[in-house]
């Protein structure tokens, strides 16, 4: 089940005054940028890259993932493994607000996020 639209207003929010905090300078977005999407319940933040063996392909490359789940009103948090599968983020799997899911990936203690 897709969020509410209120809800939707509110992520957009949260997630555009978060991306301004943490993009890249202007300068090397062609090399590097970050971005979001929204899928049904989650938000995934994604690396925006070029292919390293064809520099003409960008790259969505996915790190951090919040679901929302409506029956406890909190943002699930996961991380990307290696072997592209979507892990619970150990030292703080649940989030009550989207805020507190990105301050999560800002301090990521694990370095599970960005390395």
């Amino acid at each position: 089940m897709a969020l509410k639209l209120e809800d939707t207003v509110e992520i957009i929010e949260v997630m555009e005054n978060w991306m301004e905090r943490i993009r890249p300078p202007l300068h090397i977005r062609s090399q590097l940028d970050i971005g979001y999407k929204i899928d049904n319940q989650n938000i995934i933040v994604f690396e925006i890259r070029p292919s390293f063996d064809n520099s003409d392909l960008i790259r969505e490359l996915p790190y951090a993932r919040a679901a929302y789940v409506k029956a406890e009103n909190a943002w699930k948090i996961y991380w990307m493994r290696g072997n592209l599968k979507w892990s619970a983020y150990e030292p703080k799997p649940v989030a009550k607000s989207l805020k507190a899911f990105t301050r999560v990936v800002d301090e990521d203690e694990y370095h599970c996020f960005k390395g």
